[in-house]
């Protein structure tokens, strides 16, 4: 399955992914059919009309295409929902956030539901990002849960919003194939700003002493780009679909191959998916049978090569002109390599093979009986099992500077996830006539449990074995009681409310005081425009007003290391010594045991979600959208805390602290023009939040604060801090002084206590990686056989720390015996030394990208009567304009220094069915 490259891909422009309800209504004077949205609400369906909380549903028609990871789909095209690309190596991924964050050291992604199986958290080895392990093809649609009272159902893992993501079925019908394949060629944006090869002789023969002098080359080596390349890549997708009787079905196989825009970066996927939805007994059996798996193999980069792209001596030519180290030139001391210095980066792609396979198997069977002797009664049951398995290995050749000193080195590693699920629940849907009220009654059970299996890890410096980690293996079930009920009274007044009960084995201490909590929610919904006194107003066409209150909770704690999850915080036990840390009695070593950091007292992190809501539609709903105001206040933040002297650590995950967080957002869409011959369509979108932590540590004083935000250069410093009174990941700096000319003054700072004396408590926080404004755009416009889309972000108030800027100073370009490259403000800025804890490197980073512009024919039936032929061409990550000095000024974090620039890329595909 792994070798095949011919497969072809599934038309992506399915109908639409809800299951439609249709109901007919006449004026006095045409009889027209109006067709009703459904969307899903977990544990079930609802009319769109009808939601009562803060629900967005994005469907296949207006997925972005080239899309090669879910969460690229939907990028920029709903209101409140951020989606950041990891980074531009293929198959990294995207971090998702829905409304901004809620927790400081707690999970902040949102709780992903695929086809009724709730995902882990906790990610793969091997896998950049869990859902670039998901054939994006074969997505219908997601519904996105925004505020408690939509999420409260999901309860203990529905803070951060929950995202239901359906995919394509089979109908009853004839057989059809759809295929497509998608060619295309990736380009980076640029090259961090660093001086060339005459700029940095000058440099260095101004700055640095004669010794250093003496070290310059002759060469001009551009070395950034000569690790870059202009990258292949290939969609291919086939489906086959329709029904045999009484069995709809849809088979699907894909493949995927991206070659990153580094060097031996690449990433394939092999995908095959398989739903069955067959009826039975009447159509009073319901069987919705899915089957999802993906084998991907993956080749990483050297995660520093960029980093020595950058500061590598641009004087120096790329080969040494002798066979020593491979052939590359590579900076020596005192006859042998300098571990100090930066390495070729020519020689570490060539010299690391890192490599990765990993298998998944998701599946999931799902039976809904509606009862013969009262059929308003529907009884339930999903069983589903998720299934990981990665290998990877690096290795490191001898002959370059990566294997220097010792013969070489390898080390395996893998992981293996064993997730299974079995949830139950009652469904009573009655329309009660005698009062106008139809009712909606859920109530249910959910199992899950989540195993991970990780060996432990043995590195080969040539033949020679080093055990560096020990065996791994970890369990957490999750228990969980739920209700839902919803009133529809008259078909303008719905009241919703649902509590969720959980029980979560990562909070047992050997009690039962803080396993259990309760998530209720409520919320309530005004159909204005089924009132007599606008129903009769012909430009509108909906009206609705929205309130909903909810409580939903946190368990995803901070990881052990890596994707090892954190899963007895609470517990008391003993685990093996690291590796290393041996005991030695007479001349043998012996493992001891120790006890671990625990909290007993750990309890779960809860946020309470208030929302008010307006849905509207004009002329025929040819305007439409909503406008959210909301405030989440989270309490029982759980922190990785400092914690006084006496205890197993110095720092210990408690909860210690309590934010808040406030916004807005709205989306409209207008449809200008809509005929026979042509539609245009208009999508705009904007969200503004802002966090804002209250408290942390009870007996804190006022300077307080937990540092994180790690930075290159010296040892252990950090650039941003949680402190009360600021938004999470706060640059926490000096205010830059500058003379009369606006040039920064070399280490002065604003003694902003007054005290007479420039220290850490002149520091303050200046800005965050939280942004002012979130904005979208989209338009479609089709003209007979012709469409064209494009898509559009903005993020307005994005401040990035430019770490690449602030690691080069006079005395960066030389030192340790070596030389290397230093950031284009070096010599304007004339810094002795680096000045990391400036206020001068945290840059605004606010900008506006076209993320995508596509246009297509559509040929028709050229083939045989029921085909179909498209053939488009697209460009991705078009351009950006923004005023930040770095490449890229979307970085996820807010620290850039040897960021993955995301790619430019142009697409040509073509899509037939029949």
């Amino acid at each position: 399955m792994k070798n095949f490259t011919t497969v072809l891909k599934i038309a992506p422009a399915f109908l639409l992914a809800s299951t439609m309800i249709h109901a007919q209504t006449q004026d006095s004077t045409t009889k027209e059919k109006k067709i009703e949205e459904v969307v899903l609400i977990g544990y079930g369906k609802q009319k769109k009309s009808d939601v009562t909380g803060s629900i967005t549903s994005v469907s296949a028609k207006d997925f972005n295409g080239g899309a090669t990871s879910a969460g690229q789909l939907i990028q920029g095209k709903t209101p409140g929902v951020q989606i950041t690309n990891n980074s531009g190596a293929p198959g990294s991924g995207t971090a998702i956030r829905i409304r901004g964050t809620a927790s400081l050291n707690g999970n902040n992604s949102p709780l992903i539901v695929i086809d009724g199986v709730p995902q882990d958290f906790v990610g793969v080895n091997g896998a950049s990002d869990p859902l670039s392990l998901i054939n994006p093809n074969d997505i219908e649609t997601f519904d996105i849960l925004k505020d408690a009272s939509a999420t409260a159902i999901y309860g203990n893992r529905a803070t951060n919003g929950v995202i239901l993501i359906t995919t394509k079925k089979g109908s009853a019908g004839r057989f059809k194939v759809n295929f497509s394949t998608v060619a295309s060629i990736s380009s980076k944006m640029g090259n961090v700003d660093v001086l060339d090869a005459d700029e940095f002789r000058n440099f260095v023969n101004t700055y640095a002493s004669n010794a250093y002098k003496a070290k310059l080359g002759t060469a001009n080596t551009n070395w950034q780009d000569l690790i870059y390349q202009d990258a292949w890549g290939t969609d291919n997708n086939v489906a086959f679909s329709g029904g045999i009787k009484n069995l709809p079905y849809r088979l699907s196989v894909g493949y995927n191959e991206q070659n990153g825009i580094v060097r031996t970066n690449s990433f394939k996927r092999t995908s095959v998916g398989l739903n069955l939805n067959p009826k039975f007994f009447d159509n009073h059996l319901s069987v919705n049978v899915s089957a999802k798996g993906t084998f991907t193999d993956n080749r990483f980069a050297d995660a520093g090569v960029i980093k020595s792209a950058t500061y590598f001596d641009p004087t120096q030519s790329v080969y040494s002109g002798n066979s020593n180290y491979g052939g590359y030139y590579e900076w020596l001391l005192n006859g042998g390599l300098n571990v100090n210095a930066n390495a070729n980066p020519l020689a570490s792609l060539m010299a690391i093979h890192d490599v990765s396979s990993v298998t998944r198997g998701l599946g999931n069977v799902q039976l809904d009986y509606k009862f013969h002797f009262l059929p308003e009664l529907h009884f339930n049951v999903n069983a589903g099992y998720d299934y990981t398995k990665s290998d990877g290995q690096k290795t490191i050749d001898a002959q370059y500077k990566s294997g220097f000193n010792d013969k070489g080195s390898s080390n395996s590693y893998s992981m293996e996830k064993k997730n299974k699920l079995l949830e139950t629940y009652f469904n009573y849907v009655k329309n009660i006539s005698a009062i106008s009220t139809g009712v909606d009654i859920t109530a249910g059970y959910s199992y899950q449990d989540f195993k991970t299996v990780i060996p432990g890890t043995i590195n080969y410096k040539g033949n020679a074995p080093t055990q560096i980690s020990n065996d791994f293996e970890s369990q957490n079930t999750l228990i969980s009681f739920y209700g839902r009920a919803i009133f529809t009274i008259a078909d303008r007044y719905i009241i919703s409310g649902s509590l969720r009960r959980d029980g979560s084995s990562r909070f047992f201490n050997g009690t039962r005081d803080n396993l259990w909590g309760n998530f209720p929610g409520v919320s309530v919904a005004w159909k204005l425009n089924e009132e007599s006194f606008i129903k009769n107003i012909s430009t509108i066409s909906t009206l609705k007003l929205r309130a909903g209150w909810g409580k939903t909770g946190q368990q995803e704690l901070p990881g052990l290391d890596g994707n090892r999850p954190n899963n007895y915080p609470a517990y008391a036990a003993y685990n093996p010594s690291s590796p290393g840390a041996n005991y030695q009695f007479g001349n043998e070593y012996y493992f001891m045991y120790r006890p671990n950091i625990y909290n007993p007292n750990l309890t779960w992190e809860t946020t309470t979600t208030k929302n008010l809501g307006i849905d509207y539609g004009f002329m025929n709903n040819r305007i439409l959208g909503s406008i959210d105001v909301f405030q989440k206040d989270t309490k029982n933040l759980l922190v990785v805390s400092p914690i006084a002297a006496g205890d197993l650590s110095n720092q210990n995950l408690l909860n210690v602290g309590n934010m808040k967080n406030k916004g807005i957002e709205g989306s409209i869409t207008v449809i200008p023009v809509k005929n026979e011959r042509t539609t245009w369509e208009l999508n705009f979108n904007a969200t503004h939040y802002k966090p804002e932590i209250t408290k942390l540590l009870e007996r804190a004083d006022a300077t307080f604060n937990i540092p994180i935000g790690g930075i290159e250069g010296g040892s252990g410093n950090t650039i941003q801090a949680h402190a009360v009174g600021y938004a999470p990941n706060a640059f926490w700096v000096y205010q830059q002084v500058y003379d009369t000319n606006g040039k920064p003054v070399d280490g002065a700072y604003v003694d902003r206590n007054g005290d007479g004396k420039i220290d850490t408590f002149d520091k303050y926080y200046y800005k965050s990686t939280t942004p002012d404004a979130i904005l979208g755009f989209s338009t479609k416009l089709s003209v007979k056989d012709w469409d064209f889309g494009l898509s559009a972000r903005a993020i307005l108030g994005n401040y990035v720390y430019n770490n690449a800027a602030s690691n080069s100073s006079l005395q960066s370009a030389s030192t340790n015996e070596y030389l290397q490259n230093v950031h284009a403000t070096a010599p304007v800025y004339q810094f002795a030394v680096p000045q990391y804890f400036s206020d001068l490197y945290v840059e605004n980073a606010s900008f506006l990208r076209l993320d995508n512009v596509n246009i297509g024919y559509n040929f028709g039936e050229i083939f045989t009567k029921g085909s179909n032929l498209k053939v488009y061409a697209m460009a991705q990550n078009v351009f950006v304009i923004t005023k930040y000095s770095g490449i890229d000024p979307e970085v996820f974090g807010g620290i850039d220094n040897g960021y993955y620039q995301m790619p430019r890329i142009y697409s040509l595909g073509f899509n037939f069915q029949f």
